[in-house]
């Protein structure tokens, strides 16, 4: 793989549509760069867009005018935007992405890019006719770590990839945190399989360069809900954190009114959506899995056994690739552990993504090709959200900060299009197929159509 320097600088108006927290990354970004403007925000909830034009106010940027859900397409005929950047629930994607590459705008969508193959089909046709584009937001494509995996991979290394081993941990915080929101219920996120192991499924598309072709798995809610959290002992029996004296000191509890960011977006908010960002992780509502195992087969013949835990006392990951001339280990610690958090303490990270985890570990990456010793893999080192990914990305697509020399990024292909959104998906779609039946998924005859 060639070095590539895609940092191009972007102008232009820019909209955001949901404004929750994960938007905040893409507002501060946006109110650095002066080639762009935020010139509207679009959400069901205004308290949540004033917060986002406090942070422009702070920053010495104009304010965005605030649209609601409902007037999303009146957004689009005024403010004839370049950009948008889609943030809202994950199974609405497809409400906003398809109208705005219709009429030629550039979407930046947090992934998934949505969550059933019907949405998918529409967004694959809109971009087939429209005149926009769709960039799917995998940042974890832009982790450095990850840029040396596929170096060495491409570098022919181990030689022909034949087998992959994947194991991803999310902790007791970070893990616990999608149980007690949307992510919760099946038909919002897709699962755990769709919402975040879409992050997963694409990298090893990207790493072995090859498209998924059938998914076998099984999955289970094996330690959050009401009935596995009576069985540990964990449950109680509160609907949500926020006025509980039951959850003051439950380790599994989120108290947004500690963490300023989370206390205006959420906490100040609800009382205009009704929206409770923190509830009960033992409660009997819970729709999708914590527990999964899956079997991938590559249309190159390479397999991959995947399985993720939410409920680990650590978190992170370690990828295993055997090929025909060698071995190549990552491993990537991003907490050792967690502290439980109280009622009254800091709230700072107890929401993945901004920033390191606390407790931060290591990253390494090992090879050891047939008949020598095994041999530690130098790579660039980065910090920040996502293991430094979330700021390369940013670069990436809107152009570097001023005054801040861009990264020269030493692979190509970083920026993944709607069809890399679609296979990623499709995998984890599979997945939650295969859980139901018990047979093997063909991804083709999932989505009706070759990709």
């Amino acid at each position: 793989m060639s070095s590539n320097n895609n940092q191009a600088q972007l102008s232009g108006r820019v909209g955001i549509v949901g404004t929750g927290h994960r938007a905040r990354l893409y507002t501060h970004s946006i109110a650095a760069r002066p080639s762009l403007e935020l010139v509207a925000l679009c959400d069901t909830n205004s308290d949540r867009m004033d917060h986002h034009n406090q942070l422009l106010k702070e920053a010495g940027r104009p304010q965005a005018k605030k649209y609601a859900a409902e007037d999303f397409n009146k957004m689009l005929e005024d403010e004839k935007l370049d950009i948008l950047v889609v943030t809202t629930i994950d199974y609405t994607h497809d409400l906003y992405i398809v109208p705005a590459v219709k009429k030629g705008i550039k979407v930046l969508t947090e992934k998934p890019m949505t969550t059933d193959v019907e949405k998918c089909k529409k967004i694959l046709a809109a971009v087939e006719e429209g005149k926009g584009s769709v960039q799917v937001l995998f940042n974890y494509r832009y982790n450095p770590v990850h840029w040396k995996v596929a170096e060495v991979i491409a570098q022919g290394k181990i030689g022909n990839v034949k087998s992959v081993h994947f194991e991803w941990l999310l902790d007791t915080v970070h893990g616990a945190d999608y149980f007690r929101r949307w992510h919760r219920y099946k038909d919002r996120s897709g699962g755990l399989m769709v919402h975040k192991s879409s992050h997963h499924f694409d990298l090893v598309n990207f790493w072995i360069q090859s498209k998924p072709e059938s998914v076998f798995g099984l999955g289970s809610l094996s330690f959050y809900g009401k009935e596995q959290g009576q069985k540990s002992g964990w449950a109680r029996s509160y609907d949500r954190a926020r006025d509980s004296k039951e959850a003051e000191d439950d380790p599994f509890a989120i108290h947004l009114e500690d963490e300023p960011g989370l206390k205006a977006l959420y906490h100040d908010a609800e009382h205009i959506d009704n929206y409770h960002r923190d509830m009960n992780v033992f409660a009997d509502d819970i729709t999708i899995e914590d527990d999964m195992s899956v079997l991938v087969h590559y249309e190159s013949g390479v397999n991959m056994t995947y399985h993720l835990t939410a409920y680990s006392p650590w978190e992170g990951y370690r990828v295993m690739f055997n090929g025909d001339k060698g071995r190549l280990e990552l491993e990537c610690v991003e907490s050792t552990h967690r502290v439980p958090a109280k009622k009254g303490g800091d709230g700072d990270g107890v929401v993945h993504g901004e920033k390191a985890l606390k407790n931060e570990g290591h990253n390494k990456i090992t090879l050891q090709q047939l008949w020598k010793e095994k041999e530690d893999v130098p790579y660039v080192q980065a910090s920040g959200g996502h293991g430094g990914g979330d700021e390369a990305m940013l670069a990436q697509i809107f152009g570097p900060l001023p005054n801040v020399k861009p990264t020269e990024t030493p692979i190509t292909g970083l920026s993944a299009n709607q069809i890399d959104g679609a296979l990623a998906m499709a995998v984890g779609l599979a997945a939650n197929e295969s859980f139901k039946t018990g047979k093997q998924v063909q991804i083709k005859e999932l989505l009706g159509r070759q990709l």
